[in-house]
């Protein structure tokens, strides 16, 4: 079976600021590394900082025509009100490298990191969170001239999630008993480093970052000409006899909150690993088996094509494929996995499903939130020395992209 693409289908990788350009000392998640058992420190990460040309230059060599990376609040903005015409300049320059090399830049706004001020400020839960968010949004306007994507926030499901986490780490730490090192250290889930039975995010909290993310829509729309949208982590659920209701709350939870809140945007980001199991109970632990990924996740390609599949039909909004990937020290499994997942993408957009592009997590082994041992890359980076070193999944996914088939 030979399955096409369109022509102008985006093909590439994604990064995220702090996992990949080191020294994020004025982020939140600077602050609190370390301070988790098992929690590993991101440093230096792989000087993507310095070296954001060498990799984007590996990327359009492969054959790839698009790259999203994100711009630093905490750099732009270290201080309240103070914003760093430096650090957008820096940033401006990656996007004009970007289109330099000839990879469309899919720009996003805010990746989990928050400014240490801002955090120190009450973070999200302040009064003045959203007005904050929106100065910020449109300092960055001055440097997305050409830029046609731009995601403002990245999976706010997950954010949401993290703030829960948060609460009950704290809880955790006045109350041991709570929670082992184990427990807290063990990276079960696609961005490492959290616990095995992850907190519901709160609706309420979810209902910030949708009225978050409108202003930054309205701001975007009145100073730039991009497309504007944000990206959700889909869970693709599937429900054990008897779990078809719990699935139905759960999915409202977890994901359609957020897709919902993308009503009115250009696009949708979908983001996908994995599926999981829902019972009568809640969500099914992933259970021991020796084909679970790095992080403790079950191998299931096909999960790309139920999550587009259930966007869509949440949203009815076009759609980019913005993280999907594997951790693996294993290519081959990685190029396998990544069959699987585009099998399952191109059958939901035969089906009528509105996909413009996929962007594969991550273009480098990076810092996964805590932990390094995932490795979720197309290229390796030494920790030392910063070389790079492209796998065989960097020049089989830009075949893929040349030839725009399978």
């Amino acid at each position: 079976m030979t399955t096409t693409f369109p022509n102008d289908f985006l093909w590439g990788a994604s990064t995220a600021p702090h996992q990949i350009e080191g020294s994020n000392t004025n982020s939140d998640f600077w602050a609190n590394e370390g301070l988790i058992p098992g929690m590993e420190r991101s440093g230096d990460a792989c000087d993507s900082y310095h070296r954001y040309r060498e990799d984007m230059q590996l990327l359009a060599d492969a054959g790839c025509n698009s790259y999203r990376f994100g711009i630093e609040w905490a750099r732009v903005e270290p201080v309240e009100g103070l914003i760093s015409k430096a650090e957008l300049a820096h940033y401006r320059r990656m996007i004009d490298t970007a289109m330099e090399l000839g990879l469309t830049p899919v720009v996003t706004l805010h990746h989990f990191t928050n400014p240490r001020w801002f955090a120190e400020a009450g973070g999200w839960l302040a009064d003045e969170a959203i007005d904050r968010f929106t100065r910020y949004v449109d300092a960055v306007t001055s440097i997305l001239d050409g830029v046609e994507w731009v995601v403002t926030m990245n999976e706010p499901n997950m954010l949401a999630m993290m703030i829960a986490m948060s609460r009950m780490m704290t809880d955790a730490a006045s109350t041991p008993s709570e929670g082992t090192e184990e427990e807290w250290s063990s990276p079960t889930v696609e961005t490492g480093g959290r616990p095995r039975q992850l907190p519901t995010p709160d609706p309420e909290i979810g209902a910030i970052f949708v009225r978050a993310h409108h202003a930054a829509r309205e701001v975007l729309r009145a100073k730039t000409s991009a497309k504007v949208g944000w990206s959700v982590a889909n869970r693709a659920f599937e429900a054990r006899p008897g779990g078809e209701e719990k699935l139905i709350e759960l999915q409202w939870t977890w994901e359609d909150l957020y897709l919902e809140g993308a009503a009115g945007d250009d696009f949708v980001g979908v983001q996908s690993y994995s599926t999981q199991w829902v019972t009568a109970e809640g969500i099914e632990p992933y259970p021991e088996h020796p084909d679970n990924t790095l992080v403790g996740t079950a191998y299931r390609p096909d999960a790309l094509g139920m999550a587009v599949r259930h966007t869509f039909d949440v949203t009815g909004l076009p759609i980019l494929v913005t993280e999907n990937g594997i951790a693996t020290g294993d290519d081959e499994r990685r190029i396998a996995y990544t069959v699987g997942a585009l099998e399952g993408l191109a059958a939901a957009m035969d089906d009528g499903v509105p996909v413009h592009g996929y962007l594969h997590w991550s273009l480098l082994d990076n810092y996964e939130w805590g932990h390094w041992e995932p490795t979720f890359g197309l290229i390796a980076v030494d920790r030392e020395t910063f070389v790079r070193t492209p796998k065989p999944s960097l020049a089989w996914l830009g075949a893929v992209a040349q030839r725009g088939t399978l």
